[in-house]
């Protein structure tokens, strides 16, 4: 399925499959995320924390629709469409699905193609 979105929600918006592991490779999950681009880092559910002994590494504050609020921070192994990578995400008790954010694709090196609505690889800025 390299780089399909599956179920397009729109400019920005796709389901992929993902796969999410802890920081030192010792557990995985694959499972269906969300990408959005008006999102700025990844959201994994507190349950997918815990199954792979995600650690809290600090705390953010968050501006959502409901409000600005404190999360858990960590960091997570991201794999899309064979791209990899330690990343910092956001650890939700609110949201139960893996949500991919903006800082992620970066990483990777991805971005959503606005004409297609699919993933694909880019080059990473220098300056």
């Amino acid at each position: 399925m390299k780089g399909i979105s599956e179920g397009s929600l729109g400019v920005g918006r796709m389901w992929v499959t993902v796969r999410v592991g802890s920081e030192d490779g010792s557990r995985f999950v694959e499972t269906r995320a969300l990408v959005d681009t008006g999102a700025t880092l990844t959201v994994i559910p507190r349950g997918i924390a815990v199954q792979l002994g995600l650690r809290v590494t600090g705390k953010s504050r968050v501006e959502t629709g409901a409000g600005v609020m404190e999360v858990d921070r960590s960091r997570a192994y991201i794999e899309i469409m064979g791209k990899a990578d330690i990343v910092p995400v956001i650890v939700s008790d609110m949201i139960d699905k893996v949500l991919i954010g903006v800082t992620t694709l970066e990483i990777l090196e991805l971005e959503v193609d606005p004409v297609t609505g699919r993933l694909k690889e880019r080059t990473l800025l220098l300056y």
